[in-house]
Formats: C-alpha cells, sequence, structure tokens
C-alpha cells in the first residue's frame, strides 16, 4: 500500500438534470443532487468520488459531517480499512447511519481511489482483479407514467446494446402494473431481460398478490416490493414467490446485509457504495456473498461500480444511470450492453470543471 497522508476533504455539491424523469411510488425525481468529494494527499493526489444525496437539503449536512471526518485524520496516513473502524468509534454516540455512513463512505471511496492512482493502477487491478466487462442494465428511466410513454422511453434505453432495463411499478392496481409491464415488452425485443422495482411501495399481501401474476411474466427480478428493512416479510415473499427477490440498496453496512441473509429475506443482493460502506465495506459484503454463492449486484454510482464487480467473486448485474456523466470529462462507456472499467489509474473519475462551475449549487 502506498504511503499517503490526508491533507484535506474538499466537496462540492450540484445538481445535474436528467435526461428521463425518474417516476417512483414514492416521487418524481428530475434533476440529481450529487456531491462531487476530493481527497487531497500530502504527496499531491487526490482521490475522487461523488455521492447521490437524494434531496438538495442532505448536501450540507454531509458537507459538515465531512468537515468532521477531516478533523478527525488530517495529517494522517491513508489506510481505508483501519481509518473506518476508528471513524465508527468516533461517530458510534450518534449512530454509523444515514448521512454519517455517506460521508464516511466517500471518504473511504475517495481514499482508495487515490491509493490506486499512486499505485499507477486502475482501481479494479489495485483491489487484484482484471478490467473485465461487467454486464449492465439501463436504470435511466421506465418511471411511473402512461404506457404510451413506458414504450417510447423503453426503446430509448436500448442505446448502447442494453441488454436489460429497470422498470418501476407500484401503481395504484396490479391491473395497472401488468399494463405498463405489458406495454414495454410489447415495444422491447422478446430477449431483453426485464428487473420490476417497486420502491418500498407495497405492503406484504399487497406484494404477495401482485408477485404470483408477476411469476407468469418472467421478469428477472423484483426489487424492493416492501419495506427494505421488513426481512421476515421479505422472507415469506422469496419462499412463496417464484421470482427471484432482490434487496439490498438500502443495507446499512455488511451486518445488515449478514441480517438480511440469515433471515433468508432475499435471492438476490445490490449494495449500495454509499450505505455499505465504501469500498472497504463493499468488500466485506462481497466476501459475504461468495461465501453463501449469493449474486450480487450494484446499486447505482457505475463508475465506481464498475471496478468493484470485477473483483466480486458473484458478480451479477451492474445498475447503469449516466446522472455523473453531466460532470466528468470522460462519462463511462458502454459498449454492447457491458460496461468495462476504464484503464485509467483509480477509478477513472475526473472532474470538468466547466460543468461543475455551470451545475453548482447555490
Amino acid at each position: 500500500m502506498s504511503e499517503l497522508s490526508v491533507r484535506a476533504i474538499r466537496a462540492t455539491a450540484v445538481e445535474v438534470p436528467m435526461r428521463f424523469v425518474l417516476g417512483t411510488s414514492a416521487a418524481a425525481v428530475r434533476a440529481a443532487p450529487l456531491l462531487l468529494v476530493d481527497v487531497d494527499t500530502e504527496e499531491g493526489i487526490t482521490g475522487r468520488t461523488y455521492l447521490f444525496c437524494y434531496i438538495k437539503a442532505a448536501a450540507p449536512a454531509i458537507v459538515s459531517l465531512l468537515g468532521a471526518v477531516e478533523d478527525a485524520v488530517k495529517g494522517e496516513r491513508i489506510d481505508p480499512a483501519a481509518t473506518w473502524e476508528r471513524l465508527a468509534k468516533r461517530f458510534r454516540l450518534i449512530g454509523v447511519e444515514g448521512i454519517v455512513r455517506m460521508a464516511m463512505a466517500a471518504f473511504d471511496t475517495a481514499c482508495w481511489d487515490a491509493l490506486a492512482i499512486a499505485a499507477n493502477q486502475p482501481l479494479a487491478e489495485y483491489l487484484g482483479g482484471s478490467l473485465r466487462p461487467i454486464p449492465a442494465y439501463n436504470s435511466c428511466g421506465l418511471g411511473l407514467m402512461p404506457a404510451a410513454a413506458l414504450s417510447d422511453e423503453a426503446e430509448q434505453l436500448l442505446g448502447g446494446g442494453f441488454g436489460a432495463v429497470k422498470l418501476r411499478l407500484g401503481y395504484p392496481t396490479l391491473r395497472d402494473d401488468l399494463a405498463a409491464l405489458d406495454a414495454v415488452r410489447k415495444r422491447i425485443p422478446a430477449n431483453i431481460e426485464i428487473m420490476v422495482d417497486f420502491n418500498q411501495a407495497l405492503s406484504v399481501e399487497d406484494a404477495l398478490e401482485r408477485g404470483r401474476a408477476l411469476d407468469a411474466t418472467g421478469i428477472t427480478w423484483i426489487e424492493e416490493p416492501i419495506r427494505h428493512d421488513d426481512y421476515r416479510g421479505c422472507a415469506r415473499l422469496a419462499r412463496e414467490l417464484r421470482t427471484p427477490i432482490q434487496i439490498g440498496e438500502n443495507f446499512s453496512g455488511p451486518c445488515s446485509m449478514i441480517e438480511a441473509l440469515d433471515a433468508q429475506a432475499c435471492d438476490y443482493v445490490m449494495p449500495d457504495l454509499e450505505r455499505i460502506g465504501g469500498v472497504t465495506g463493499w468488500r466485506t459484503a462481497a466476501a459475504i456473498a461468495a461465501a453463501r454463492a449469493l449474486p450480487m449486484s450494484s446499486h447505482l454510482f457505475p463508475e465506481i461500480s464498475a471496478h468493484l464487480l470485477a473483483v466480486t467473486p458473484t458478480a451479477h448485474w451492474l445498475e447503469y444511470v449516466d446522472w455523473a456523466n453531466a460532470v466528468v470529462e470522460e462519462p463511462l462507456q458502454v459498449v454492447d450492453g457491458k460496461v468495462t472499467p476504464p484503464a485509467r489509474a483509480g477509478n477513472g473519475l475526473i472532474w470538468s470543471r466547466q460543468a461543475v462551475a455551470r451545475y453548482k449549487m447555490q
């Protein structure tokens, strides 16, 4: 591991427009509030990452917490796993959850980027893997909307050769859900896989009713049909439905993942970089999934997740979103429906100064 020490943590909040409105059962999202995080080292190397803040109001709170992280680590040697443990103890009384975990994960991820840059290796290779192509599904759109609009959008999302797309469900009735799925199916080739995401919209009984109907449609998985931490309810769905149940974007660290797996709450997992605990948390989660032979996908952050899936033994699908494309110099490339981590040193993120200035939050 290269000898680097922390000089400063910088964060810039931006709000970038989405090409497609993301209509979910919770809200319609038209712009992505991102927090661009840079960790500067005394050796002149800068590690980078970004967070998805969900709402603009979270950005200044996370910036404040990053200031507390900086106070704790400034001048110290970068050692991500050891530093995570020390920061977890520091924030134990407030709890390493929510935006506290997001701030810690951003620091951790940027540190791993800096270390890989110092070693002049792509992150995947620095972590012991190779730059192999990862199958990706397009998750940029297909929110809740009229069927005709869904059909048009589904066709657009296949550009780049995608072999799979994600459809948001959770309409007022089962009939509406099936009509939305049917509209998409009729427009795209029969070999295209479809994942459906309810964004925690249903009760257990409603999820069973809709899940049984979806069992006959050949979809790839049903994602977060009920409250994300209702592992008992998820376990019932996993037992009684033929379609695989996918959860994991809300795992707050690897311990939550273990709890869900012990409850047999799912068939697949998809940890989220900023909630699982950055690169350090992801590596632990990947080892857990490997020990249980459980397929593991990613949630958001495709630029970094592509590197991490390349070193994940049970790697399944990369969730592709293009939200950061507006503020990076070299957006991630999708070729024949797959993403290969870039060969640049580190995770490959380089901010476009003009774009950051254009979209900077006031």
